[in-house]
């Protein structure tokens, strides 16, 4: 699904350049459920933002789904996007002045769907993630609990091969974010790929591979019984 060779990314900051991504290479198989982890600084963002084709890389390659993604104009990234990519963000991305179900449609407005046929779209996902109920309430009605289940069903909407998820819990209290960790589980289980960025061990535990970044290198793949190992560190501590 996701081949990284030799990947570098660099930020010119007024006189300076940042080198962030220093020669990443990774490979992510279709249907895998994946954590980056990384303090700041360390380029998980930016590695995130490349994967979702929101950002541009200055030397190496990056494949999805057997096609390079370089140098593709706002068009191209933008459908590519669509058929590909789902995001879900800490801050929720919600349009304030656009109810739930609304807000969940929005991707199939650009796909030139009819307004009522989105709508009725939107309603059925927002009943496979709880919350049919609150269709028709603004996000500053919603907890931040159910602000997030919104921003998934408006991921899943346009049938992605794969979910990035930025720091999909930090807003959110303990409980809810298990919760939130739960659905995303079950989004995997369906055979759609997912990849998060996050900080916290216990919810990078709930994945199956653990991508660990320092100073724009990957310092560590967690898989298998070191991932195990891991999951038991986290339960003692």
């Amino acid at each position: 699904m996701i081949q990284i060779r030799n990947l570098h990314k660099s930020y010119v900051m007024g006189n300076n350049s940042l080198h962030v991504l220093k020669g990443l290479d990774l490979e992510i198989a279709s249907g895998e459920f994946v954590s980056i982890m990384g303090s700041s600084g360390s380029g998980k963002s930016t590695l995130l933002n490349i994967l979702g084709i929101l950002d541009d890389y200055d030397e190496g390659s990056y494949y999805l789904a057997g096609r390079l993604m370089q140098g593709l104009n706002e068009t191209k990234a933008a459908l590519t996007r669509n058929e590909m990519i789902g995001f879900v963000f800490q801050s929720f991305n919600l349009i304030s002045f656009k109810n739930a179900m609304e807000n969940v449609a929005l991707p199939l407005y650009y796909q030139k769907v009819s307004r009522k046929k989105r709508n009725l779209i939107a309603l059925e996902y927002l009943d496979r993630l709880g919350i049919k109920d609150w269709a028709h309430h603004l996000p500053n009605e919603m907890s931040g609990g159910q602000k997030q289940r919104v921003a998934i069903a408006r991921a899943l909407i346009s049938k992605p091969k794969i979910i990035l998820a930025d720091e999909p819990t930090g807003a959110l209290d303990s409980t809810t974010s298990f919760e939130v960790m739960d659905i995303l589980k079950e989004i995997n289980d369906q055979g759609i790929t997912v990849i998060l960025v996050t900080h916290e061990h216990d919810i990078a535990a709930m994945t199956k591979k653990i991508i660990r970044l320092k100073d724009g290198v990957i310092e560590e793949i967690i898989t298998n019984g070191d991932l195990q190992l891991f999951k038991d560190h986290v339960r003692t501590e």
